[in-house]
Protein backbone atom coordinates (compact mmCIF):
# COMPACT_ATOMS: atom_id res chain seq x y z
CA UNK A 1 0.00 0.00 0.00
CA UNK A 2 2.96 1.94 0.49
CA UNK A 3 4.24 2.27 -2.55
CA UNK A 4 -0.05 2.62 -4.51
CA UNK A 5 0.10 5.88 -2.06
CA UNK A 6 3.13 7.38 -2.94
CA UNK A 7 2.36 6.70 -6.78
CA UNK A 8 -1.09 8.07 -6.07
CA UNK A 9 0.34 11.32 -3.97
CA UNK A 10 2.43 11.98 -6.84
CA UNK A 11 0.10 11.86 -9.51
CA UNK A 12 -2.51 13.67 -7.41
CA UNK A 13 -0.16 16.28 -6.59
CA UNK A 14 0.86 16.83 -10.30
CA UNK A 15 -2.77 16.49 -11.50
CA UNK A 16 -3.61 19.28 -9.01
CA UNK A 17 -0.76 21.76 -9.82
CA UNK A 18 -1.78 21.80 -13.02
CA UNK A 19 -5.57 22.41 -11.69
CA UNK A 20 -4.77 25.18 -10.04
CA UNK A 21 -2.29 26.56 -12.96
CA UNK A 22 -4.98 25.68 -15.03
CA UNK A 23 -7.77 28.24 -13.20
CA UNK A 24 -5.23 31.08 -13.41
CA UNK A 25 -6.18 31.12 -17.13
CA UNK A 26 -9.08 33.05 -15.82
CA UNK A 27 -9.73 36.20 -13.76
CA UNK A 28 -8.48 35.93 -10.48
CA UNK A 29 -9.80 38.62 -8.83
CA UNK A 30 -12.30 41.62 -10.52
CA UNK A 31 -14.00 44.69 -9.31
CA UNK A 32 -16.96 42.68 -7.95
CA UNK A 33 -14.95 40.57 -5.87
CA UNK A 34 -13.52 37.37 -6.40
CA UNK A 35 -13.50 36.00 -10.31
CA UNK A 36 -13.65 32.58 -12.41
CA UNK A 37 -9.93 31.34 -11.18
CA UNK A 38 -10.67 32.28 -7.39
CA UNK A 39 -12.33 29.06 -6.06
CA UNK A 40 -10.54 26.40 -8.62
CA UNK A 41 -6.98 28.15 -7.59
CA UNK A 42 -7.16 27.46 -4.05
CA UNK A 43 -8.84 24.05 -4.60
CA UNK A 44 -6.37 23.15 -6.53
CA UNK A 45 -3.60 24.13 -3.84
CA UNK A 46 -5.68 22.77 -1.41
CA UNK A 47 -5.34 19.61 -3.35
CA UNK A 48 -1.86 20.04 -3.73
CA UNK A 49 -1.00 20.04 -0.12
CA UNK A 50 -2.89 17.00 0.71
CA UNK A 51 -1.57 14.83 -1.96
CA UNK A 52 1.59 15.98 -1.00
CA UNK A 53 1.08 14.95 2.54
CA UNK A 54 -0.17 10.98 1.61
CA UNK A 55 2.89 10.90 -0.67
CA UNK A 56 5.42 12.10 2.68
CA UNK A 57 3.42 10.02 4.57
CA UNK A 58 3.60 7.46 2.52
CA UNK A 59 7.57 7.76 2.30
CA UNK A 60 8.19 7.91 5.79
CA UNK A 61 5.95 5.16 6.94
CA UNK A 62 8.43 2.35 7.83
CA UNK A 63 5.39 -0.53 7.25
CA UNK A 64 4.68 -1.59 3.60
CA UNK A 65 1.33 -1.73 4.70
CA UNK A 66 -1.38 -4.64 3.15
CA UNK A 67 -1.21 -4.83 -0.41
CA UNK A 68 -3.15 -2.43 -2.89
CA UNK A 69 -4.38 -5.38 -5.21
CA UNK A 70 -8.11 -5.46 -4.05
CA UNK A 71 -10.22 -8.14 -3.16
CA UNK A 72 -12.66 -9.52 -4.98
CA UNK A 73 -15.28 -8.70 -2.71
CA UNK A 74 -13.19 -5.13 -2.85
CA UNK A 75 -14.31 -5.22 -6.23
CA UNK A 76 -18.37 -5.97 -6.07
CA UNK A 77 -18.03 -2.90 -3.73
CA UNK A 78 -16.33 -0.39 -6.18
CA UNK A 79 -18.88 -1.94 -8.94
CA UNK A 80 -21.42 -1.49 -6.89
CA UNK A 81 -20.61 2.72 -6.53
CA UNK A 82 -19.90 2.63 -9.30
CA UNK A 83 -23.34 1.05 -11.06
CA UNK A 84 -25.36 3.14 -8.06
CA UNK A 85 -23.63 6.54 -9.84
CA UNK A 86 -24.52 5.62 -13.42
CA UNK A 87 -27.87 5.19 -12.28
CA UNK A 88 -28.28 7.79 -10.21
CA UNK A 89 -26.76 10.25 -13.26
CA UNK A 90 -29.03 7.94 -15.79
CA UNK A 91 -32.53 8.88 -13.79
CA UNK A 92 -31.84 12.40 -12.68
CA UNK A 93 -33.93 14.03 -15.12
CA UNK A 94 -36.85 11.23 -13.89
CA UNK A 95 -36.29 11.63 -10.61
CA UNK A 96 -34.99 14.73 -10.08
CA UNK A 97 -31.78 15.79 -8.27
CA UNK A 98 -33.32 15.78 -4.76
CA UNK A 99 -34.84 12.16 -4.56
CA UNK A 100 -32.35 11.16 -6.41
CA UNK A 101 -29.51 12.22 -4.26
CA UNK A 102 -31.69 10.26 -1.22
CA UNK A 103 -32.05 7.12 -3.15
CA UNK A 104 -28.31 6.99 -4.19
CA UNK A 105 -26.94 7.78 -0.35
CA UNK A 106 -29.96 4.50 0.85
CA UNK A 107 -28.27 1.94 -1.63
CA UNK A 108 -24.36 3.39 -0.08
CA UNK A 109 -25.69 3.47 3.18
CA UNK A 110 -28.03 0.80 3.75
CA UNK A 111 -27.65 -1.81 1.11
CA UNK A 112 -23.26 -1.69 0.57
CA UNK A 113 -22.47 -0.11 4.21
CA UNK A 114 -25.67 -1.95 6.00
CA UNK A 115 -26.19 1.15 8.27
CA UNK A 116 -29.53 1.17 10.18
CA UNK A 117 -32.44 2.37 8.57
CA UNK A 118 -33.24 5.61 10.45
CA UNK A 119 -29.04 6.26 10.34
CA UNK A 120 -29.09 5.94 6.40
CA UNK A 121 -32.06 8.22 6.06
CA UNK A 122 -31.29 10.46 8.47
CA UNK A 123 -28.26 11.05 6.93
CA UNK A 124 -28.99 10.58 3.16
CA UNK A 125 -32.44 13.61 3.61
CA UNK A 126 -29.84 15.91 5.77
CA UNK A 127 -27.29 15.81 2.72
CA UNK A 128 -29.79 16.66 0.06
CA UNK A 129 -31.29 19.15 2.50
CA UNK A 130 -28.04 20.58 2.47
CA UNK A 131 -27.50 20.23 -0.94
CA UNK A 132 -31.04 21.99 -1.64
CA UNK A 133 -29.73 25.40 0.77
CA UNK A 134 -26.81 25.92 -0.74
CA UNK A 135 -26.97 25.20 -4.26
CA UNK A 136 -30.61 25.93 -4.87
CA UNK A 137 -31.90 28.33 -2.10
CA UNK A 138 -28.22 29.98 -1.75
CA UNK A 139 -26.43 30.11 -4.98
CA UNK A 140 -29.30 30.07 -7.39
CA UNK A 141 -28.20 26.59 -9.20
CA UNK A 142 -31.44 25.13 -10.60
CA UNK A 143 -31.12 21.31 -10.06
CA UNK A 144 -33.29 19.20 -12.61
CA UNK A 145 -36.75 18.60 -11.28
CA UNK A 146 -38.46 14.97 -11.85
CA UNK A 147 -42.08 13.79 -12.85
CA UNK A 148 -43.02 14.33 -9.13
CA UNK A 149 -41.71 18.08 -9.23
CA UNK A 150 -39.00 17.58 -6.67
Amino acid sequence: MRRADQVAGIVLLLSSLGFAAGALQHAYWGPGGPGAAFLPFWLGVTMALLAGGLAVGATRARDPGPGWLPTRRGLWRLGVVLAATVVFVALLRVVGMLPGTVLFLLVLLRGLEGYRWSVALGVALAVAGVNYLVFTAWLRVPFPVGVLGL
